[in-house]
């Protein structure tokens, strides 16, 4: 397979590229959705080996420039893949943060951290994926008599976006190894408690690195089982269903029959919304593109606080350029990405968490969805 990196000039472009994904089933990475193709706007698809010919060739016909972004998908899905494993030591030293980890290991790992920090974490029961998989999270809080706000990270709700279990990983590491040491992060646990969801589409993950590195959703079936997976961040109950998704099962963006329809959704929906006036801030950590996105991605109607809501993403994108450079855009999802409803985002924002925020991670485009193991740890340094 390859990624073939396009900006359409006219309207005549546009056609024939919407024309080209729809019915060949292309895998369209950025944007999501056909319809979100324009003009001047970059687009990253990823064609399968059988019909690269036939689509160049197409491309050539209508005069439509095109350049190879990923030669050999394959290539780069074998890399990420890290090397056969020696029998791993089972000691937190012994934990390597800078590879990407199957979910078993995730799961021994989430034990580990418990075990040896236990004055300050503590693994909860989230509830169980379509699957019948557990879901942990982690909440990390230093005793005290003060009732402290919340806030919440998950990672991990397309299977495919390997760099945010990653990061969430790295995050909870670096929390405990600091938090003695800078004076920072102490401050930041005598006020607030976090919680972190390292991996949320635990099924989708897992699938993700068994069968099809690049699959996104969930593994719930539909249609009788003709086809599988529901795009947990379109499930959400904020304007679900209206703009930016799919009704058709085999969609990587269908939204599912119904608000959280899926379990993972209501498991992490029902937790927040009974934890909702603890939480300050809610955060997605999603890749690529490096964007710091705020609510709503279904209208371009500001929230109400969106001045601080800018505000704060705009120092944490500065924060994030001062490390190595890296840039990241920042604003609602509507007006700089494109539209979608349903996301975790909005309906954190809409059932009144004040700061909500997606995190789309490293890179532009070079490898998308395949970050080598080699950018886990700049990605996470600069982000943390």
């Amino acid at each position: 397979d390859q990624v073939l990196h396009i900006v359409p000039e006219t309207f005549q472009q546009v056609q024939h590229l919407q024309h080209l994904c729809s019915t060949l089933l292309l895998d369209l990475w950025k944007p999501l959705l056909p319809q979100d193709i324009w003009a001047g706007e970059e687009l990253h698809i990823r064609v399968p080996a059988p019909l690269v010919k036939e689509v160049k060739d197409s491309l050539d016909r209508h005069i439509i420039s095109y350049k190879v972004l990923i030669p050999d998908v394959q290539e780069l899905v074998d890399q990420s893949m890290p090397r056969e494993r020696s029998s791993h030591r089972q000691i937190p030293e012994g934990y390597v943060y800078t590879e990407y980890h199957p979910m078993e290991e995730i799961y021994q790992w989430m034990i580990q951290i418990q075990k040896s920090n236990s004055e300050l974490v503590t693994q909860h029961y989230l509830g169980k994926t379509f699957e019948n998989r557990e879901m942990y999270y982690l909440q990390i809080s230093q005793p005290s008599d003060k009732a402290k706000k919340i806030i919440w990270m998950d990672c991990g709700i397309h299977a495919r976006e390997w760099i945010s279990p990653a990061f969430c990983q790295w995050f909870v590491k670096e929390i405990l190894q600091n938090y003695k040491s800078d004076p920072k992060i102490s401050r930041f646990l005598q006020n607030l408690d976090l919680y972190v969801l390292p991996v949320l589409n635990i099924d989708g993950y897992m699938y993700s690195w068994k069968e099809e590195r690049l699959w996104r959703k969930n593994r719930s079936s539909h249609g009788n089982g003709t086809c599988y997976g529901t795009d947990l961040n379109r499930n959400f109950n904020s304007s679900w269903g209206t703009i930016g998704v799919s009704y058709n099962c085999s969609s990587e963006i269908f939204c599912g029959p119904g608000p959280e329809s899926e379990p993972e959704t209501r498991a992490v929906a029902q937790f927040i919304e009974q934890k909702k006036s603890d939480i300050l801030c809610y955060l997605t950590i999603h890749s690529y593109g490096q964007y710091i996105l705020t609510p709503y991605g279904s209208t371009t109607e500001p929230p109400s606080n969106n001045e601080e809501l800018m505000l704060v993403a705009k120092q944490a994108a500065s924060a994030l350029m001062g490390k190595y450079g890296t840039s990241y855009q920042v604003g609602p999802t509507s007006l700089i990405l494109y539209n979608n409803s349903g996301s975790s985002r909005d309906w954190a924002h809409m059932i009144g968490i004040p700061f909500s925020y997606t995190f789309e991670l490293r890179d532009k485009g070079t490898y998308g969805f395949l970050l080598p193991s080699d950018q886990i740890q700049p990605t996470c340094e600069e982000t943390m």
